[in-house]
């Protein structure tokens, strides 16, 4: 082997370690953050390199058409100048925008370093926004092509650990981000403690009991135009890390359109009405809350960590059953409606509850409470009674004519093997139920589990199982002959 051969192979080496190191740490702190995740990367580390691909997961199998129109049919992504000397090597990233292919969310760029890197993840449906998973992609470009411009020789092999730990500062990223664009550099809220604070307080109980309620993050500049109910005197304004005190005073707000006011360092008072034109707020519903910006939701918080997830089921399965079934599409559309609103109603408010989703043209008889008359669930006053009805012990059954048809139901049947004993009464009642019974779909909302769609005596909700192999199993290759290999 020539000397230029054997550095050749040294270097491959070299970038695979830092490629598998950097996606392990990408991979896992995604998965906390959004659940099951998938990460690949599509890079060149010089001008004159072929594209390669590093995708250990195949997660982006079946966009090959895509990646060849882009970087194999055309030379225009090597349309950019690399600077030279230390610029060459510690130059800044111009970053490059997600590339819009369905069901992924991407972020990369071109440094001196690495010429051209485009990570990906999955686009989870029920994530707040993809704002923040965008600057995790971003850190990991950056990670990508610090460790290339270090060399061997420097490697320190910690970019998987700062992945992996980055929840809170993708959202701190994401936060200064958006303050910069609406507000310029002068803001005074200081983003760290703030999300700190959430974190605390959202882990802080008051006689038993999760806090419940409102806190605006506001500039002090736009304090006087609050609606202020109540301020406090400036020695007297509680301190944000004082997450007891805090939490105490969220008491004064639960339940009611009321505000607790803070300028990022203490507790100002309780304000009203509308807020300013830009603040961040933290809404805190029990057991979980949302962080804002601009009362648009960025990020979840539970269990002392942020989360990408919204709280609110889909019901992707519901959606689809519905459209299979001889259902008038205008009708399935608004008996979608209803159940996704019976199902919020219940995860809003932390009980458990099942629905019997009727497809049969004649709605069959079940154990419970009847009604001398359905009640038509397109009339606002009767959902609403629905979704009282529904803390009852018991099922709510619901008919293809949009109507209730009884409360308080009991299903029954024999055993059947898609039971499982972790699960509870509910979820294995409508397991024997949906087994024996054509056209029947069950919804199942527990307090403290996903949901759960059942068709059939099978969960078709449930996620695979699936465990995905370690990186360090897959190797980078080509583009061209990933694609040909997917393609053959």
């Amino acid at each position: 082997m020539t000397m230029d051969a054997c550095e050749s192979s040294i270097e491959c080496y070299f970038i695979c370690k830092c490629l598998g190191e950097t996606m392990d740490g990408l991979r896992d702190g995604l998965c906390r953050f959004s659940g099951p995740s998938r990460a690949a990367v599509i890079y060149a580390v010089e001008p004159e390199d072929p594209m390669k691909i590093y995708d250990p997961q195949n997660l982006l199998q079946g966009h090959e058409p895509k990646f060849k129109e882009l970087f194999l049919d055309s030379e225009q992504w090597r349309n950019f100048a690399v600077g030279s000397g230390e610029k060459r090597k510690y130059g800044h990233m111009r970053t490059l925008k997600n590339l819009g292919l369905a069901g992924l969310i991407s972020f990369g760029g071109r440094s001196g370093p690495v010429f051209y890197q485009m990570w990906f993840t999955e686009h989870h449906p029920d994530m707040c926004c993809i704002g923040v998973t965008e600057r995790w992609l971003e850190h990991a470009a950056w990670r990508f092509s610090h460790d290339v411009a270090n060399g061997e020789e420097l490697y320190t092999g910690i970019s998987g650990s700062f992945l992996r730990e980055y929840a809170g500062h993708a959202v701190r990223d994401y936060v200064i981000d958006e303050m910069n664009v609406k507000l310029g550099w002068d803001s005074q809220i200081r983003v760290f403690p703030v999300l700190e604070a959430v974190l605390g307080i959202s882990r802080t109980p008051e006689e038993g009991r999760h806090p419940w309620g409102e806190i605006v993050f506001a500039e002090p500049k736009a304090l006087d135009r609050l609606e202020w109910i109540a301020r406090f005197p400036v020695a007297e304004q509680p301190l944000l890390e004082n997450h007891k005190h805090v939490r105490k005073l969220l008491q004064a707000v639960e339940d009611s359109e009321r505000k607790l006011v803070s300028d990022g360092r203490g507790i100002l008072g309780i304000c009203f009405g509308s807020p300013p034109e830009f603040y961040l707020s933290a809404d805190f519903f029990d057991r979980y809350g949302f962080f804002q910006i601009n009362g648009e939701r960025i990020c979840s918080f539970a269990d002392g960590n942020f989360r990408s997830t919204t709280y609110r089921a889909k019901l992707v399965q519901v959606e689809e059953a519905l459209l299979e079934s001889d259902l008038d599409p205008n009708d399935g559309n608004i008996l979608f409606k209803i159940i996704s609103s019976l199902v919020h109603h219940a995860e809003v408010n932390l009980f458990g509850c099942t629905i019997v989703i009727d497809l049969n043209e004649e709605p069959i008889r079940i154990s419970g409470q009847t009604l001398t008359e359905p009640l038509d669930l397109k009339r606002s006053d009767n959902l609403e009674l629905a979704q009282a009805l529904a803390r009852v012990d018991g099922a709510l059954h619901l008919g293809r004519d949009l109507s209730l048809h009884g409360f308080a139901c009991l299903l029954d049947g024999r055993w059947h093997p898609g039971e499982d004993r972790a699960r509870g009464a509910r979820f294995n009642s409508a397991i024997r139920f949906t087994a024996e019974h054509r056209n029947i779909l069950v919804v199942v909302v527990s307090s403290d589990r996903p949901v759960s769609i059942i068709q059939e005596g099978v969960d078709v909700s449930a996620q695979c199982a699936w465990k995905p192999p370690a990186s360090c199993l897959a190797s980078p290759r080509t583009l061209a002959s990933w694609i040909s290999r997917t393609n053959g």
